[in-house]
């Protein structure tokens, strides 16, 4: 009985008692702390090396060991205390407001991130009285160094409306809203930043480049989005490897070794400062030099990592960074931190810079002892460097965003968010009742000058502006190595105009003024396309020639094109040029000869006429027909002179008058002969002498020869008229060369002249033939016989020498048939008179040329 009265006593007293909230596990203490009525927390890596218990499952973990403090990163947590202290002695920012600050170490760990994260949020506190539904314990956090620490950090505090503001996380995955509503920073995106270092290795005219990352959410997004951009300006990745500082030697070993072997000659080093650190360590033992380093904007500015030792591997360096900005008075509180106050953090970072050991160690170490009055000022390492403050502004850059935000709160003025409804129904908050997810609101609309002139302001995705200076390691007079900028790149500015670069002052790889090479194939040069290599890259190629009529003008062109139809290639490809023109002209070296031969000819059948005109009264000159062989040689002079208008350039004219000169000229000397043959047979044929005087009369003979070329005269009038002949430009038989040559206009005007001629040809030759046996002494028609034939012969062959000659031959082959002819007729009729009125003069009489003698001596 009772012990049911116990019982019952204590449920009632159970049911009166507070729900009590509890703290699961040990409270995280912060390595720095300050308290005010606005907490910020900081979340920085100011261990480089983390040391993992033994997990048996048999008891609960030892705590995570960190060791090697990292004075840069010590040097971030100090600045935002500098910020917050000058912002606290500020009598125009947050008057009469404090702010405090908790500062935890995360070690560079994801693991050790989500335990920071609980801290800043629980605060030390073991129980809660009321609920767990309490305010957190900071108001914003400022940190962490590396885009994967930041994501777990903003992925655990985003549900709860903390603000988290970065200083060096660049991922470009952390500017997505959905899955980082509360996350902000003070540095670009590395979605600008990798598009300008793929811009940054296409200008230099790097396509064929090696890769290193960190293998973490900073390393592989950046590189993801590097290569993306790389593909799109036409650079090639011969290798992409990922190194985390945690990995064996033997993998680094083997990354570098890669590294070493690859034919790239310039290296993009998308790392963070500890996986640069272990792989330049690895190159320094592997001996990699030679290489062209393209670095990221987190080691590019790392002055510990810029010594004389690695000077032989990372020479001349380039990458972007953000603008370089003085702090004025950091350097003065840098110098006064010291281990007086009783803080573990500040214990050791004393000794670890001046490589002592304070007073109160239980156990003694060998190393000098030190009394914690020495003087920083006499150290020269990361922590007490200001003159690269460009990550430290960031931090400084962020305590500023949370007081203007908390300002703007406490004020009532909210440039995003102000409504006239809002503004009258709105009651402003006392400083004590700040919540976080208000500083949250107002980051949003935070907008304001810092004292060095930048503005801050955020983006819809929580970024800043993209801004870069690109930073080239070159030596000082005194042999150490400084940062110089040599380049800018605005992401804000239009295309075309966000990168500005001053390419005379990098000194590049090896400390040389000469700019490396790294492509996988030599460039082709103008008059050769690229081919790629089936298998390989599309940076690996061969360089194939331009076809004939085909031509590249640029440097490395994907394909050749084609001339327009009137021109063709030049000798190296490189160009179009007019194509040659091709014509029988006067100056080479055939239309020399068959002028000379057409002149000769001319000359040759005048002197004939002289020889006639000279000895017109002897007998062999009466019996030759007078008017018929001066007409005859006239006509033959003519045609040798007509050759000479299928000579030289054709124009409008000379393609009318070759023609028609040549059917003509050509129907005239064959009316002649034809009339002189019929006049021969007819003298000879008749019965009693004088009877056939009235049929060879010299009106018989006139009135033939008028009628035949008259004939001829016509047919070459209506082929004028009609369809003449014009010149004309033939491409089809020579592609590199156009053919300029008459068109006959008409194919049936052309063969009808030399039909008709043909014509006359065949009844000189018939009647000439049937008048071969005439008496000996007088063999006129034999001469005619034998001239007909050569004037068949040589016309008959000129039909397929014609139509098969290329080019100017054709003209030539036309020429020559003309001339041939032309010196048969001239040699077969007038030379054997020439010979006997010249050299047989005994035998130029009328008893001799009638050949009564030899008639009547049978």
């Amino acid at each position: 009985m009772s012990l049911f009265a116990l019982l019952l006593v204590y449920i009632s007293v159970a049911k009166a008692v507070k729900p009590v909230c509890h703290l699961m596990g040990m409270p995280e203490a912060p390595l720095l702390s300050k308290e005010g009525d606005v907490v910020i927390g900081g979340a920085f890596s100011i261990h480089s090396k983390i040391t993992h218990p033994q997990i048996t499952f048999r008891r609960r973990p030892e705590p995570v060991t960190c060791s090697s403090i990292n004075f840069r990163e010590f040097r971030f947590a100090q600045t935002m205390i500098f910020a917050i202290e000058e912002i606290n002695n500020s009598s125009s920012l947050l008057p009469n407001i404090s702010i405090g600050y908790k500062v935890y170490d995360s070690c560079g760990s994801t693991l050790l991130s989500i335990r920071l994260a609980m801290a800043l949020m629980n605060g030390q506190d073991l129980t809660v009285e009321e609920s767990c539904a309490g305010q957190s314990a900071v108001h914003a956090i400022i940190g962490e160094s590396e885009s994967s620490s930041t994501i777990v950090l903003s992925r655990t505090t985003g549900p709860f409306k903390i603000p988290v503001i970065s200083h060096f996380a660049t991922c470009a995955c952390l500017s997505n809203r959905k899955e980082f509503p509360s996350f902000f920073r003070t540095i670009p995106s590395d979605y600008y930043q990798s598009r300008a270092l793929a811009k940054l290795v296409k200008h230099f005219g790097w396509t064929w480049v090696g890769a290193v990352r960190s293998d973490n959410d900073y390393g592989n997004n950046g590189m993801a989005t590097f290569v993306e951009a790389a593909q799109r300006e036409g650079v090639c990745i011969e290798y992409s490897e990922a190194i985390l500082r945690t990995n064996s030697r033997e993998r680094i070993a083997g990354v570098v070794e890669q590294i070493k072997m690859g034919t790239a000659r310039v290296l993009v080093a998308f790392l963070a400062q500890s996986e640069m650190e272990v792989l330049l360590e690895e190159a320094l033992l592997q001996n990699v030099t030679g290489l062209q380093w393209i670095a990221s904007e987190s080691w590019i500015t790392a002055r510990y990592l810029a010594t004389h030792r690695t000077a032989k591997i990372i020479s001349g360096a380039l990458g972007f960074t953000i603008s370089r900005s003085n702090i004025s008075g950091l350097k003065d509180f840098l110098l006064k931190v010291n281990p007086s106050e009783n803080s573990s953090i500040l214990r050791e970072f004393w000794e670890t810079a001046f490589q002592c050991q304070l007073p109160g160690q239980s156990e003694p170490k060998n190393i000098r002892r030190c009394s914690g009055s020495e003087n920083l000022g006499e150290l020269k390492n990361p922590f007490t460097d200001v003159s690269e403050l460009r990550i430290s502004n960031n931090v400084y850059k962020a305590v500023y965003t949370v007081a203007h935000a908390v300002q703007n709160f406490l004020s009532c003025t909210d440039d995003e968010h102000t409504s006239d409804n809002k503004a009258e129904n709105r009651e402003c908050i006392l400083r004590e009742n700040i919540m976080p997810g208000q500083v949250l609101q107002y980051l949003h609309g935070v907008n304001f000058t810092m004292p060095s002139g930048e503005t801050v302001y955020f983006d819809q995705n929580g970024d800043p502006a993209a801004r870069y200076e690109l930073v080239n390691w070159q030596k000082n007079a005194a042999g150490d190595t400084v940062f110089v900028t040599v380049g800018e790149y605005d992401a804000s500015l239009p295309e075309g105009n966000q990168f500005a670069m001053n390419s005379l002052n990098i000194v590049w790889a090896g400390e040389t003024k000469s700019k490396p090479t790294s492509v996988c194939s030599e460039s082709c040069l103008p008059g050769y396309r690229q081919a790629v290599i089936r298998g390989r890259p599309v940076c690996c190629f061969s360089c194939v020639r331009c076809a004939e009529g085909e031509v590249s003008s640029k440097v490395d062109s994907t394909e050749c094109r084609k001339c327009p139809l009137e021109f063709w290639s030049n000798e190296d490809h490189s160009r179009c040029i007019p194509k040659q023109t091709e014509f029988l002209s006067f100056t080479e070296n055939m239309g020399i000869i068959l002028t000379t031969f057409s002149l000769v000819g001319a000359c040759l059948t005048i002197a004939v006429a002289v020889v006639f005109f000279c000895f017109i009264d002897t007998p062999l000159v009466k019996a030759s027909n007078l008017e018929l062989s001066f007409l005859l040689l006239f006509s033959l002079t003519l045609c040798f002179l007509c050759s000479l208008t299928f000579i030289g350039q054709p124009s409008d004219w000379s393609c009318r008058l070759r023609h028609t000169a040549f059917g003509i000229t050509f129907a005239l000397c064959l009316s002649c002969v034809l009339s002189k043959t019929v006049t021969v047979v007819m003298a000879f044929k008749a019965s009693v002498p004088g009877a056939g005087v009235p049929q060879c009369s010299l009106p018989f003979q006139r009135l033939s020869v008028l009628c035949c070329t008259l004939l001829q005269v016509i047919i070459c009038a209506l082929w004028i008229a009609l369809a003449p002949p014009v010149p004309h430009k033939n491409m089809a038989f020579f592609s590199n060369k156009i053919i300029l040559e008459c068109g006959l206009g008409s194919a049936i005007g052309f063969w009808a002249v030399l039909g008709y001629i043909g014509i006359l040809a065949i009844l000189c030759f018939i009647l000439a033939f049937l008048a071969r046996k005439l008496p000996d002494n007088f063999n006129e028609a034999k001469f005619i016989t034998f001239s007909m034939l050569i004037f068949c012969a040589v016309w008959i062959t000129f039909i397929p020498a014609y139509v098969s000659s290329p080019g100017k031959f054709t003209v030539a082959v036309e020429i020559f048939a003309i001339l041939a002819s032309t010196f048969g007729l001239l040699f077969c009729i007038f030379l054997p008179k020439c010979y006997i009125i010249i050299f047989k003069p005994d035998k130029n009489t009328k008893k001799h040329v009638m050949g009564k003698a030899h008639v009547k001596s049978q």
